[in-house]
């Protein structure tokens, strides 16, 4: 299977890295724990056990913390990686996966990949925890998204 060169569109970039952030599970945990501490604090604050001027604090802890996961942080890796500005290409095959670019080519065995993620617009492809890329669906024609996806659920563990 070959996809066409594909470019990346940066709101949907921004998008697959906002699931990349909100999929791992320190992040979902810190979610969690950010929420229930503002949930008790506004308690404790409804019952005047707090001070407003804590109550304050804490809010705007969770708001910059919301805003730094979801428009920051995305915002950041898009601007600092420049593959999301280059044209490429992948082949997939039983043995590997490779990403072409019009410059060079890079060949992966599937035994690199350690999981594989899908987003709206995007498969996710893990080498580990924090390393991965993005192949946008729309890079596939036809049914070449499902033959992907099949591919790829064959080959890598599901995250």
């Amino acid at each position: 299977m070959t996809s066409s060169f594909f470019e990346y569109k940066k709101p949907k970039v921004i998008q697959a890295l906002r699931y990349h952030f909100i999929s791992r599970k320190e992040i979902k945990v810190m979610v969690i724990l950010i929420n229930v501490f503002a949930i008790f604090s506004a308690s404790l604050f409804y019952l005047k056990k707090v001070s407003p001027a804590a109550f304050l604090l804490s809010s705007v802890l969770w708001f910059f913390l919301m805003v730094l996961f979801w428009f920051l942080l995305p915002t950041i890796i898009y601007k600092r990686s420049r593959s999301f500005k280059d044209r490429f290409r992948i082949i997939a095959n039983d043995d590997s996966l490779t990403l072409e670019h019009e410059r060079a080519s890079k060949q992966f065995r599937w035994a690199e990949f350690s999981t594989w993620m899908e987003s709206p617009h995007f498969f996710h492809i893990y080498f580990n925890s924090t390393s991965f890329f993005l192949i946008p669906k729309d890079a596939f024609v036809n049914d070449e998204e499902n033959e992907a996806r099949k591919i790829f659920a064959s080959k890598i563990k599901k995250q």
